[in-house]
């Protein structure tokens, strides 16, 4: 259904560290900046894009808003979740841990604010 997610930041240098980290502890790559100066990152047929606000305002997190990335294994939740602390990301919420459904799950905010959360697929 959705093509991409966007979102936007306001020190793209900085965003690009925070998420080149996060992705690497997932097996992705790190993030390139295409000609309209977008950070772009593809992982597993997904695509989450990163840019300064187009009308020139400050970005801002969305309020209630989360974005959620797939991970294989608590393993992999849990090097998501150390990389993000590690590189200018908040933890937020619970410690990461296992729900009800069998997933496992953490969550932060990156450096400018947005609500992230990495989560392997549920037991059931």
């Amino acid at each position: 259904m959705f093509t991409h997610v966007m979102i936007g930041s306001n020190d793209l240098e900085q965003a690009k560290r925070f998420y080149d980290a996060t992705f690497a502890a997932l097996g992705g790559t790190p993030g390139k900046m295409d000609a309209r100066g977008r950070l772009i990152y593809d992982h597993d047929g997904g695509r989450l894009m990163i840019t300064k606000p187009i009308n020139g305002e400050p970005a801002t997190a969305a309020n209630g808003g989360t974005i959620g990335i797939g991970a294989a294994s608590p393993d992999h939740v849990l090097a998501w979740h150390e990389a993000g602390t590690t590189h200018g990301g908040t933890a937020i919420e619970s410690p990461p841990a296992e729900r009800p459904n069998g997933s496992f799950v953490a969550y932060l905010r990156d450096p400018d604010g947005n609500k992230l959360t990495a989560r392997t697929k549920p037991a059931n």
